[in-house]
Formats: C-alpha cells, structure tokens, sequence
C-alpha cells in the first residue's frame, strides 16, 4: 500500500491518524463498562515495578499501530513500548514513536485518562536530534484526538462536538492555542517514577514549582500523553515531568509546541535508563533550572 496523499507532512499525518484509530479499536474492546478490572481478566503483567503494567490490550493495540504504518510506509522504521525497534532494509529515514496504551492502570483501573499516542519524525544521521513532524494522540473513553503536524498546528476532534441529529458527520476540528494568558489558579501537571528512588526528587522538584511559579494546585492525571495535550488546549497551564520515555511525550510535545507553547524535550529516549525533565509551557526561572541544580545527576 502507498501513501498518495499530494503534501508529504499531511501524508504522515494521515498514516498516523489511522494508526492511532487502529490502536484506540483495540482499547474500545475492554470488557464491560469503566470499572475495575482484574488483572487476569486483562492478561495484565507487571514489568519494572508492582505499579508497572502491561496487558493484552497493550500488545494488541501496539500490533494494530504497527500494522497500518508497515502497510502505508514500509520503509520507515518504528519504535514501541512493547516490542522491539523495526528497522527495515532500506530506511526511509522516517522513524514513529508508538504507545500503544499510554496510562496502563487507568486502562485497569476504569479511569478514562488513557490513550494510544503515534508520532513520527526524520533522523537523516544517526546522533542527531530527530525533528518530529506529525503526532496523534487518541484517547477512546474520552472521546478525544489531539493532533499536530509541525508548522500547521495543532488540533482537537472531540467525538461529543458532532451536532444532535448528525450521526455520521465528522467533528469540527478546534485549533489549539494553550492557556489563557493571566489565568488565576494556575494548574501544574506532572507524573511520578515507579522508580522510587527518583520520588524525594521529582516531589522536591514539584514543590518548587509551587512554591515560586504561582501554581495553584497539581493534576496527575497518569497518562503524560494526554496531561501534554491538555496544556495545549488550555485545561493544564503547565506540565513537568522526570524520567519520561520517547514515545510517552513524542506526540503530545509536538502537539504543545504547535498550540505555540515553548517545550523542552528529554535529551535521551529512554527515560527509565537515564532521566531528564519534559518540560510544557511557562514554567519560570525554576523550571528553566531544572535538572541543572548542583549535584544533580540526569542519570538518576
């Protein structure tokens, strides 16, 4: 199958879409309605920690993403939570991002905060910064999809803005802007580690924030793919978290920095094996400080 969309970027965003839809069908087949589940009856298994999960759900909807971006780019390579890198004979130097099932104990749990995020970018050389170019985030129970492609944008589909009477009809696209400027009871974002040793510090981090940034409160909603999102449509003011992986904010910080808010992306793509802070929106001074405090160690 070949891509014959006119415009490159909007190509890739095309893919994308469907890719994340195929993986957001996987999740739609949860059983039952969003209450607790067991972790048997979801093939759950813990990875890093007793608060690590992964489950069928998550391998299928991460086979269903691959599937449609193999049909439409065969060339590209991909990289997963789940499974390991695809890096065909002749690489196209297009590389996507996938996670399949971002917010795996939401997903358990029955709280709707979890969604399938696919991103894609350009790495002409090994060891240089890949330039994302489109990114999808797909959150089913929400009812929600978060898209950008760089230089055009960034945009929310929600399901519930389709007209009474006009089943079928897609959604107006609602173009993204950030927060309001001047906003009173700003609300932070932020996720901690399974790692917990990396707690006392993201915790430290979090209060400082606070403390000198005129936060009001902080949201951990458990899924960073959508806590990004939301600073990009304004319901967050500001998002900082520690120890993130490439395909837990590949997506969503391109969506933020398409709303036209300033971002600051992890250095390594492997977040669990060496950490570094993401950053989303106007954070101030301290946030600008963050992760260069004396003794501070990014490997952590």
């Amino acid at each position: 199958m070949v891509d014959e969309c006119s415009h490159p970027v909007q190509g890739l965003l095309t893919v994308a879409r469907a890719a994340a839809r195929a993986g957001a069908e996987t999740l739609q087949r949860r059983p039952g309605p969003l209450t607790p589940l067991r972790a048997d009856q979801l093939g759950a298994e813990n990875k890093t920690s007793t608060s690590d999960w992964v489950t069928n759900y998550d391998r299928g909807a991460e086979h269903a993403v691959r599937s449609v971006i193999i049909a439409y780019r065969p060339h590209d390579e991909i990289t997963g939570e789940e499974y390991d890198q695809h890096v065909p004979e002749s690489p196209s130097g297009y590389r996507w991002s996938i996670d399949p099932l971002d917010g795996t104990t939401n997903f358990i749990r029955g709280i709707p905060h979890y969604a399938t995020s696919v991103a894609v970018g350009y790495h002409a050389d090994e060891g240089r910064a890949v330039q994302w170019l489109a990114g999808v985030v797909h959150a089913p129970a929400l009812g929600c999809t978060w898209y950008a492609v760089r230089g055009a944008g960034a945009y929310l589909v929600r399901e519930a803005d389709v007209p009474a009477g006009e089943a079928g009809q897609r959604p107006e696209p609602l173009r993204l802007s950030g927060p309001a400027s001047q906003q009173q009871g700003r609300l932070l974002g932020t996720g901690f580690s399974y790692d917990r040793q990396r707690r006392p510090y993201q915790i430290e981090a979090a209060n400082r924030l606070m403390e000198h940034e005129g936060f009001a409160d902080i949201r951990r909603l458990g899924s960073a793919a959508i806590d990004l999102c939301l600073v990009a449509q304004g319901t967050l003011d500001a998002y900082a978290e520690y120890g993130l992986s490439e395909y837990d904010w590949a997506a969503g910080a391109l969506i933020g920095e398409e709303a036209g808010l300033s971002v600051r992306r992890p250095r390594w793509s492997n977040g669990v094996e060496t950490g570094d802070w993401c950053l989303l929106g106007e954070l101030g001074p301290t946030g600008n400080s963050l992760g260069l405090e004396p003794g501070h160690r990014c490997h952590y």
